[in-house]
């Protein structure tokens, strides 16, 4: 490029535009947060998410980060199934049936060292067994 054999890109110095995370509310009211990318996956995570919500994920397969804001309530059982479809379904196994979701708060979710985007290890865990599915009634930025 310096020396003129090859043309600049002009479209690689264009920054992509911060989309927020897909966003759902759960039967019983719950907000549902979805990473839409690894490096939205560890904002959401590690900044965004306070320590009494619940950090979802599919069990070994690659997929969205996803967080049930509790704001301080008790999560029922009706939001881990509603959210570990979600979590499923923003995932690599979106076609599958009877997908492994682990969920635990988010205070027992770090990030090592150097670790690339998205990278997380987590302790304290529960799984689900559940069908990728979205909430019927969509709401929001929803895909």
């Amino acid at each position: 490029m310096e020396q003129g054999y090859i043309k600049k890109n002009k479209t690689a110095n264009r920054k992509q535009p911060n989309l927020s995370p897909f966003e759902y509310k759960t039967s019983d009211g719950f907000k549902v947060l979805v990473g839409r990318n690894n490096k939205q996956n560890d904002i959401l995570t590690m900044k965004t998410a306070n320590k009494r919500d619940v950090w979802l994920h599919t069990k070994d397969i690659p997929g969205s980060h996803t967080i049930v804001v509790t704001d301080g309530r008790e999560i029922s059982e009706t939001a881990v199934i509603e959210a570990a479809e979600i979590a499923a379904y923003h995932s690599k196994a979106k076609d599958s049936s009877n997908v492994p979701v682990d969920y635990t708060l988010v205070k027992n979710v770090s990030k090592p060292n150097g670790a690339k985007p998205g990278m997380v290890i987590f302790v304290n865990n529960r799984t689900v067994y559940v069908d990728p599915k979205l909430p019927k009634s969509e709401n929001g930025n929803a895909p």
